[in-house]
C-alpha cells in the first residue's frame, strides 16, 4: 500500500472507479484530516463533523463507479463536504422549526386536546346511553336528532300520530338526562 502514497489523485480516482480499496484507503488517509478540520470550522460540533466526513467518504466508495472527478480530487471532495453541511444546516432549520411549531401546540393546546378528550368521553356515553333506550323510543329520537326531521315528519314516516312521536320524545329526553345529569346533555346538545 506504500506505493499507493505516490499516486495522483487522477490514478487513484480511476483505481477506486474499478473497486480498489487500497486506492479508497489511500484517498481516505490523504484528506480525511483536511475534510474534518474544514466541517469541524463549519459546524463546531466534533461529532458531527466526524459522521459528515465519514459519510461523505461512504457515498465515495458507494458511488466510486459513477464518480465524475474532472480536475483535481480535493476540490471536489470540498465541494461535495459543503454541500452536505448545507444539506445539514437545511435538516437542522427544519427540525428547529418543527420544534418550534409542536412547542407553541403544547403551550396553547393543553386545554384544548384535554376538552376534545373530555367531549369524546361524553359523546361516547351519551351514544351508549342512547343505545340502551327502549327500541320505539330510540328510533324517534334519532330519527329528530340525527336527520333533524319534525314531529310531523316522523309521525308520517313511523306511521305515528304526533302526540306519540311528542310523547316518545319527552320520555327519552327525560330518561338520557336522568342518566347523564341535566348539565352535560344540554352541552352536548
Amino acid at each position: 500500500m506504500a506505493a499507493y502514497s505516490g499516486y495522483s489523485d487522477q490514478e487513484l480516482t480511476a483505481l477506486l472507479k474499478d473497486g480498489d480499496q487500497y486506492a479508497y484507503t489511500t484517498i481516505f488517509e490523504r484528506y480525511h484530516a483536511l475534510l474534518y478540520i474544514f466541517a469541524y470550522k463549519k459546524i463546531h460540533d466534533r461529532e458531527e463533523a466526524k459522521d459528515i466526513v465519514h459519510d461523505l467518504f461512504a457515498g465515495l466508495w458507494e458511488k466510486r463507479t459513477t464518480l465524475n472527478v474532472t480536475g483535481q480530487l480535493l476540490p471536489y471532495l470540498y465541494t461535495v463536504l459543503k454541500h452536505q453541511i448545507f444539506d445539514l444546516y437545511k435538516h437542522k432549520k427544519v427540525t428547529e422549526r418543527y420544534l418550534e411549531t409542536f412547542q407553541a401546540y403544547l403551550d396553547v393546546e393543553p386545554e384544548a386536546a384535554d376538552y376534545r378528550i373530555r367531549h369524546n368521553d361524553l359523546q361516547a356515553l351519551i351514544e351508549k346511553e342512547i343505545a340502551a333506550l327502549p327500541e320505539k323510543m330510540r328510533v324517534v329520537f334519532e330519527l329528530s336528532r340525527d336527520t333533524y326531521m319534525s314531529r310531523k315528519e316522523i309521525a308520517a314516516a313511523l306511521d305515528l300520530s304526533e302526540d306519540t312521536v311528542k310523547s316518545r320524545m319527552y320520555h327519552a329526553l327525560k330518561i338520557l338526562k336522568g342518566k347523564l345529569g341535566s348539565k352535560s346533555f344540554f352541552i352536548f346538545f
